[in-house]
Order: structure tokens, then sequence, then C-alpha cells
């Protein structure tokens, strides 16, 4: 039964049936499944069926733009069962995360940042298409400890590269850990560009997130 919900709708997501989504994410929630089964299973893979037919010129970016919208309205149902599940802790550590400049993507950065803040981090997420030194700037103001860098598009690669770079002209690399992810980054890639980490998935940037923590202190 859960997993022909989950099903269901994933498939809503990809036929951009709004109504239908959100009907199907709060059955899903009075049945009590889990939150992040609902966005792991049901959810994430339907914005993946879309992002994979963008890139096929099956669809175009109105509907990867419509679909981003149903899953960021799903999500706001989800975040605040999400929280609650979590007991009352001392901050993990503070992060600013963001899409960079030229890239408006913002699912994975989106669950990340929620996740994020179910392990006790404190989350300043600004958003997409972010410029290099509203990042830097945030990072100051807030003392960060963690920059996450989110980049959908292999053309705005090169910009996670960019800031840790001017971090070390300003003489600010060692006050931040820098963390990269997205559909194109790799492992690899990090280490070329000297990012502190990586992560293929949300769940795996949170625990990455708490191994930098446990190294600062």
């Amino acid at each position: 039964m859960e997993d022909t919900l989950l099903e269901k709708m994933s498939e809503s997501i990809v036929t951009l049936n709004r109504a239908m989504t959100i009907r199907m994410v709060g059955e899903a929630l009075k049945k009590g499944v889990d939150p992040l089964e609902i966005i792991e299973r049901g959810l994430s893979p339907g914005m993946r069926s879309i992002g994979d037919k963008f890139q096929r010129l099956e669809v175009f970016l109105p509907e990867l733009i419509l679909g981003s919208r149903i899953f960021t309205e799903a999500m706001k149902l989800i975040e605040p069962i999400i929280l609650k599940m979590g007991v009352e802790r001392k901050i993990e550590g503070t992060v600013v995360i963001g899409t960079v400049k030229g890239d408006v993507h913002n699912i994975g950065k989106d669950i990340v940042a929620m996740l994020l803040k179910t392990a006790a981090f404190e989350v300043h997420d600004l958003g997409v298409d972010v410029e290099i030194s509203k990042f830097i700037k945030k990072a100051n103001e807030v003392t960060a400890d963690i920059i996450g860098l989110s980049s959908l598009l292999t053309s705005t690669m090169p910009i996670q590269k960019d800031l840790i770079q001017i971090l070390k002209e300003r003489g600010e690399r060692n006050k931040f850990f820098v963390m990269v992810g997205g559909g194109p980054v790799t492992q690899r890639w990090a280490d070329e560009i000297g990012a502190d980490g990586y992560a293929l998935n949300a769940e795996e940037a949170v625990r990455r997130a708490s191994a930098l923590m446990q190294k600062k202190r």
C-alpha cells in the first residue's frame, strides 16, 4: 500500500499535477509514512525523472520550474514534521548554503539544508544564483563553520573553485570548511579544487558536515 502511494506521488510530480501531489503527501503523512521515505521514494524520484526528461529535451524550462515549485510546496508540508522528530540539542555548527551563480536548481540543496537543520545545524540558505561575494559576506556575518556550494550545471562548477581561491587570496581559507555537491560534482573534482568535503546525496552531506565539525573540535 505504501509503495503504491509513493509511486503515485512520484507520477503526480512527473505529470505536474500539483493537487494530486499535495493530496498524496497529506495522505502519506496521515498514514504515518516516514517523512524521509516520502522524500526519497516519492518526491525525489519524480523530480529526477523531470530532470532526465529535461536533459533529453522531452520537457523544457517551464515544466522544470513548475515541477520544482510543486516539489517545494510539498516539502513545506514535510519539513515541520521532520524537525519535530529531532530533539533539542546543542547547535552542531553553522552552515551557509546556496546554489552558485548562474544555476537556479534548488531541489538537492533544499533537501540538504532541511536535513542539516534536523541534525541540529544552524542553516542560512541563500537560495539560488548566488554570487561568491554573498557567500563569503554571509559566512563572516554569522561566523559560519561551513560554506556549502551546490552546482547542478557543469558550466557553473568552476565557481566552486573560484570561491576557494578567493578565500585563499583574502587570507580566509582556514576560517571555513567548504563543501561541494550537485549532479556533475565528484570526489575527484572536490579533491582537485581543494574542497574540504563532498557528498553524493543529502544524507551523506549531513554525515560529512558532522565529521568536519568533529575535526574542528
